[in-house]
Parts: C-alpha cells; structure tokens; sequence
C-alpha cells in the first residue's frame, strides 16, 4: 500500500489524542478491532511501527509524533471539503462550536446567545468552556473568543475591546462588615480571588492581602462574590448588571482585560459561522470598552 488512504490517517490520529484503541474507536464509532486493523495497514505501508504499549496505554513513537502536525492539516483540510462539498457554507443553519473562558462562556455570552437564537434559530451552537487556546487551524472548533491576542498565523482575527474589571462586594457583606475607602482598608477585609491573580496587580501586590477565599473555578470565584463571602475582582460589565453587587474603590481599576474573536481563515465564507462571528463580535464591543490599539493580526 503506497498511498494510504485518509481513513486511516483518521484513526491514526484518534489513537493519538487519546492514547487507547478503546477510546479512539469510540470517538470514530468504529469497533476496536476495526480501529486496530487500520493501525496494522498504516504501519505496513510506512514500514516502521507507530505505538508502543505501556501501562498506560499506547504511546506514540517518535516517527508517529513526526507525522502528527502533516495529519493534523489533513484532518482540517477533509473537515473543509466536506462542508464545501454540502453547500452548508451557504445557509444560516447548521452547527457551530465556539470556545471562550469559562468567565466569558458563563457571565457574558449566555444573554448574548440568546438574542442571536431569537435572529436565527437554524443555527445550533456548540460552546465549549476553556481556559486553554483549543486550536482553530487543527479545527477543534470553529470561533473563538479569547482573552489573549491569537499568535497563529492563516487566522481572521478581530479585537473587540478591553473588558476593565473592579473590585465588587454583595450587599449583604457590605452591610456587615462596611466597605473599605483605600486601598490600604482592604487589610482588614476577607478577599476572593486566585492568589495568582492578585500577584498580576502590582497595587494589590504591594499590600501583600490576604486570601480569604480561593478557587480555580471563575464560576466559583462569581459565586462566592455573590454569595458574599468577600471583596473580590469582576469585569464591571458583568457586576454592574447585577444589582446585589456594589463597587468598592470605584475610582480604582485593577485590570483590563482584552478580548479578541478569532476564526480560521477558510470558515469567513461559511453563513452561519461568519453570523455568529459578526454579531459576537459587535456584542462583545458593547460590552467591554474600545481597545486602547486594535491593530491586531489579520482583520476581519
């Protein structure tokens, strides 16, 4: 077998991502002796084995690792033929995934998805919540919405704006405790945030403050917030919708936070992509505040 065929590359790559012939024949919808056959053709026609077994499952070999990037394109490359080939790049239905932070996938998108339903209900959205960059080119998905400027080249990039974020108490804990009116007052309080976080913040970090309340999760770190656990920094777009919050040190604003959509290149002539692109876009704008320099990669 001189050329092999894509199927086999496809299931070359499942058992890549996951690391078992189990999980990847699953994730194919094949069974596994299917998926292991297709492994035993591939390596007959390279001519050089691919896994190794371990305890953990399979591992790549070095020769496979090589051969990963090359068949990463031509999964992007079969994923784009077939939507062509469809015709669905011209209609406004169908299914589009989108990845954001967890922060902006729960806080800030869910009201905005909302409406866009409303204009174009054939459109099913697939949102995938990530704090890690999923990769557009590979085509795990097919929008992004991102807290840091995409570096990647073939991308559409537009930055949106700089969402500031606060300092924010509930109601229920101001009314307890008070409300500080420095900075240096915020010793005396219980804070909600990753202590990470608080290292970014040059006058935070000055102060060297006490952590009363911390957790990896943005959702929990909201939740605590209102929950009135402490003081703890939010995106004001988001705080200041919510009448139970009320800001502390309204004058001082810790952070800024830029946000960017990206997509691949060859999805801006997909409708329904381009649609939610567009209206995510001119949304998120409105949420935040105008970017300081919106010269960023690639324009839309």
């Amino acid at each position: 077998m001189a050329d092999p065929d894509w199927t086999l590359w496809r299931s070359f790559l499942a058992v890549v991502r996951s690391g078992s012939l189990s999980q990847a024949a699953r994730a194919l919808s094949l069974t596994q002796p299917t998926l292991g056959r297709h492994i035993s053709l591939l390596e007959q026609a390279l001519g050089a084995p691919l896994f190794t077994r371990s305890n953990d499952g399979l591992r790549p070999t070095e020769r496979a690792l090589a051969l990963v990037p090359q068949a990463e394109a031509m999964a992007a490359s079969a994923a784009m033929l077939l939507r062509i080939a469809t015709g669905s790049q011209q209609g406004s239905e169908g299914r589009v995934s989108l990845t954001a932070s967890e922060f902006i996938g729960v806080a800030v998108l869910p009201p905005m998805m909302a409406s866009f339903r409303a204009l174009y209900p054939g459109v099913d959205v697939e949102l995938v919540l990530s704090n890690r960059n999923l990769d557009l080119l590979r085509g795990d998905v097919d929008l992004a919405v991102r807290n840091v400027a995409p570096t990647q080249a073939a991308l559409v990039i537009r930055r949106v704006g700089e969402a500031p974020v606060g300092l924010y108490a509930h109601r229920s804990y101001a009314a307890a405790h008070g409300l500080p009116a420095t900075l240096d007052g915020l010793r005396t309080h219980w804070l909600i945030a990753r202590p990470a976080d608080m290292e970014r913040i040059p006058a935070l970090r000055a102060l060297d403050l006490r952590v009363g309340f911390e957790c990896e999760s943005d959702s929990g770190l909201l939740a605590a917030l209102r929950a009135g656990l402490g003081i703890g920094p939010c995106q004001t777009g988001v705080a200041d919708a919510d009448p139970a919050l009320v800001r502390v040190l309204p004058d001082f604003t810790p952070a800024r936070i830029g946000i960017w959509m990206a997509m691949h290149e060859d999805r801006r002539m997909t409708r329904r992509i381009r649609l939610l692109y567009d209206y995510l876009a001119t949304n998120l704008a409105e949420y935040a505040s105008p970017p300081k320099d919106i010269s960023s990669g690639r324009s839309a």
